[in-house]
């Protein structure tokens, strides 16, 4: 079984990449131009649950992947131990903002899913508005990794 999925991981993952990152930008696109308050309560309260929970679907998915990946590659040992090389520095780099990434995905769900439809506290409002800023660029620092990764495997 995990022959099947280590020949798959690689096409799971990037399919699944480029889902994540795709939707990513098209959420971020809406929020910048999406200004008008009466709009954004028609929409966000209808999109944001769909794209809420197939982030976190596609987040598990990368995350399995990608362990798949690295058991495949042999990666984790250069997590461990970086011994200063391209490959083992991009790796460490690359799981350093996915386990960021992960983190203000999780409490940008969390602020979503609570206060959908719901006034948000100025808190809620900064957390969800920068965790949502920072998944966006951390999001094209990762591919930025990824390429790299994927140049030198």
């Amino acid at each position: 079984m995990f022959d099947f999925l280590a020949q798959w991981a690689f096409h799971i993952h990037l399919i699944t990449a480029i889902s994540w990152i795709g939707g990513s930008v098209f959420m971020f696109i809406l929020g910048i131009t999406l200004r008008d308050k009466e709009a954004q309560k028609a929409v966000y309260p209808h999109v944001g649950p769909i794209f809420g929970w197939f982030e976190v679907v596609a987040l598990i998915i990368l995350l399995a992947s990608g362990v798949i990946l690295g058991i495949k590659y042999g990666l984790f040992s250069m997590i461990l131990n970086d011994n200063g090389t391209l490959i083992s520095h991009a790796l460490n780099m690359k799981v350093a903002l996915v386990a960021v990434l992960s983190v203000a995905t999780i409490v940008h769900f969390v602020i979503a899913y609570k206060t959908n439809g719901k006034e948000r506290t100025k808190l809620q409002n900064i957390l969800s508005r920068g965790s949502s800023m920072l998944i966006f660029f951390l999001n094209l620092f990762v591919m930025h990794y990824a390429i790299v990764l994927r140049n030198i495997l």
